[in-house]
């Protein structure tokens, strides 16, 4: 046993980490129909890394697309593309350096204003749910593929009936570490401003918030420790070695039917069957059993400064859309008041592009009125890269969207 375990350890040490030396994010601009059939040839001949959008089949005319491109491929795809008179545009010049730049030196604590490892995150669940008991409280709704325990925080002035509540979760998506470091601010907020910020106080008195941290831990933990850019979870599917299913095309709504790929081998892979991710099922779960008292369910992601609500799985307009567009466009209103920093607002596949599968879609068709997503900071500058030094800022003008579209549930329960 003890040399199994010595075995386990060394390979444990031994676990290989992605580098990405000399290899660059292009944006590219297609004008044309064959700058996007470039593109997406591309992506069937070579392992191309969509940013935004995320994958080649949501590539259109006159819309930006972000592309991290491997080392052993630069010259290739510099050549097709200047041949195409499409114009290029280099985002980052060196993907290594700029994960460099956002990674080194941390904390050996955690900390609001760096990016937290899961272990980090783990042991802040643990001290802050424990640190007012009239305001915060913990349960389990499951564990995550690889076994790590997925606790949701319930934040809320304590009641003996059952409150209406708001559900928000970051960090679907692995890669994008602004979201999990917004949602441990807007706890700390919420518990730090309770009885002298008003809103808050009001809010805290008359709803419950739910918070899911991290929805992808087994991905998130990988980002840290082995491979900064995966994006997946990391679950098996029987049939191939390519590891892990998009969370965000998962769910039960228009299930991979635009916007998502039934190759296990694609970054928007939708798994094997509706809810394969026992995480999407832990989630899905839980919304399903308190869908009656649950009023909004707002999720996190990055990047592109996008308030976006239903439908991102069909252009047909969701029932209440010129509501969910006013509180839309308000809540962005609210967050550019700080730093004058752009949001654009509008439904999923309309304002960017059609993707099946989404969360926020599944929350919508199962009765959740005020179903959000919001894509934080930037506009592709750094992208998934966001510097530390800009955590505080983005959080802050997240807030004030976040508690704007809180006081417009509170006041149109229903």
């Amino acid at each position: 046993m003890k040399v199994f375990l010595l075995f386990g350890l060394v390979a444990l040490a031994l676990a290989e980490v992605t580098r990405f030396e000399g290899e660059k994010v292009l944006r590219l601009k297609p004008v044309m129909d064959e700058h996007v059939v470039l593109i997406r040839e591309l992506a069937a001949s070579i392992e191309v890394d969509f940013w935004s959008p995320d994958s080649a089949e949501m590539v259109t005319i006159d819309i930006d697309v972000d592309i991290h491109v491997p080392a052993a491929y630069l010259d290739l795809v510099s050549t097709m593309l200047q041949q195409s008179d499409m114009e290029i545009e280099v985002l980052i010049e060196d993907l290594q350096v700029s994960i460099d730049a956002q990674t080194g030196p941390t904390p050996r604590t955690h900390s609001y204003t760096n990016y937290n490892s899961w272990d980090k995150v783990q042991s802040w669940i643990a001290a802050i749910s424990t640190s007012n008991s009239a305001l915060i409280s913990k349960q389990s709704i499951g564990s995550t593929y690889e076994g790590r325990p997925m606790t949701l925080l319930k934040l809320g002035k304590k009641s003996s009936v059952t409150k209406p509540a708001i559900f928000m979760d970051c960090g679907i998506h692995a890669r994008e570490w602004i979201s999990p470091a917004f949602c441990q601010w807007f706890v700390k907020e919420a518990l730090s401003t309770y009885g002298s910020d008003s809103q808050m106080t009001s809010l805290l008195d008359q709803m419950d918030v739910y918070v899911l941290p991290v929805f992808n831990i087994d991905g998130y933990d990988y980002t840290h420790k082995s491979n900064r850019m995966w994006r997946k979870t990391r679950s098996r599917t029987s049939g191939t070695s390519c590891l892990g299913t998009d969370p965000n095309r998962n769910w039960n709504a228009g299930w991979c039917t635009t916007g998502a790929s039934s190759n296990p081998c694609s970054e928007t892979f939708c798994g094997s069957k509706v809810e394969s991710e026992v995480e999407v099922r832990n989630v899905a779960d839980f919304l399903r059993r308190n869908k009656a008292d649950i009023k909004a369910y707002l999720t996190i992601h990055s990047y592109s400064q996008l308030v976006l609500f239903p439908y991102s799985y069909t252009y047909d307009l969701a029932a209440d859309h010129s509501e969910l567009l006013k509180v839309a466009e308000g809540a962005s209103s609210a967050l550019r008041g700080l730093y004058g920093t752009r949001y654009t607002s509008g439904p999923g596949a309309a304002t960017i592009y059609p993707a099946a599968g989404g969360s926020d879609d599944y929350a919508y068709d199962i009765g959740v009125k005020y179903s959000f997503t919001f894509e934080l900071r930037d506009t592709g500058r750094y992208g998934f890269l966001l510097p530390a030094s800009q955590i505080k800022p983005t959080c802050m003008e997240t807030m004030l969207a976040i508690k704007y579209i809180a006081a417009h549930v509170q006041e149109n329960l229903y």
